[in-house]
């Protein structure tokens, strides 16, 4: 059985994935993981997309994994896509979903607001409490903190220039949500030409979060592309 790998995106975990997981499991041997300072994990140091490209990496390694495709949501198709340079040969296929490829100081910005912590407690409590459950032991705050500061860092310097991707010779699919508020179509399109060998995908009434994601309609785009 065909080994795929399932990255999850920022402040989130890999119990967040269990229910694509769970759709996915009657074709591959699904494996999840938490980046270091997500899910209960120690801090690995500073957040970054290489320290957890690394991490992936070395979770493939570390278990002898053939014949590996990864899925990765927001941030963690982000990470696929830095694996896929890192070890152009190791990868058999990337799935993405509602990944924000474009960073400057502006997009950086936008959303480092929305990791206010103070406005997450007062606006959102039953939020903050899934994220300190979701983190535990450590400090959830401390991972939207070192999250931020990791924005920050690819507002002034993005891990990853659009003339990268023209090296990536991996299959890529791309897929976005129609009614995804955070991440530009533009900025998906660029991208999706960029690589050499891509397709792109829209998936309808389908929103960022990825609670909100209908795991068997995302399950059948990988699926079908896998």
């Amino acid at each position: 059985m065909q080994n795929l790998l399932v990255l999850h995106g920022a402040i989130g975990a890999a119990d967040h994935m269990k229910p694509l997981a769970d759709a996915l499991g009657d074709k591959y041997k699904v494996h999840t993981l938490n980046f270091s300072g997500h899910g209960g994990m120690p801090y690995a140091g500073d957040f970054s997309i290489p320290l957890f490209a690394e991490e992936a990496l070395q979770f493939i390694e570390a278990r002898k994994l053939e014949d590996v495709s990864v899925f990765g949501y927001s941030m963690g198709g982000y990470v696929a896509m830095y694996m896929a340079i890192k070890q152009p040969k190791l990868l058999q296929k990337i799935v993405t979903l509602a990944t924000k490829f474009h960073w400057d100081t502006e997009v950086t910005a936008k959303e480092v607001q929305m990791l206010d912590v103070d406005k997450i407690e007062a606006k959102v409590p039953a939020f903050a409490k899934a994220l300190k459950e979701r983190h535990a032991p450590n400090e959830w705050k401390e991972v939207l903190a070192k999250t931020a500061d990791m924005l920050r860092r690819l507002g002034e310097d993005n891990a990853l220039k659009l003339a990268d991707y023209a090296t990536i010779q991996t299959p890529a699919l791309l897929l976005l949500g129609d009614r995804d508020k955070m991440i530009g179509l533009e900025e998906t399109v660029a991208v999706y030409k960029a690589l050499p060998n891509a397709q792109m995908g829209m998936l309808p009434n389908t929103q960022h979060p990825i609670e909100q994601v209908d795991a068997e309609l995302l399950a059948y785009f990988i699926k079908r592309f896998v």
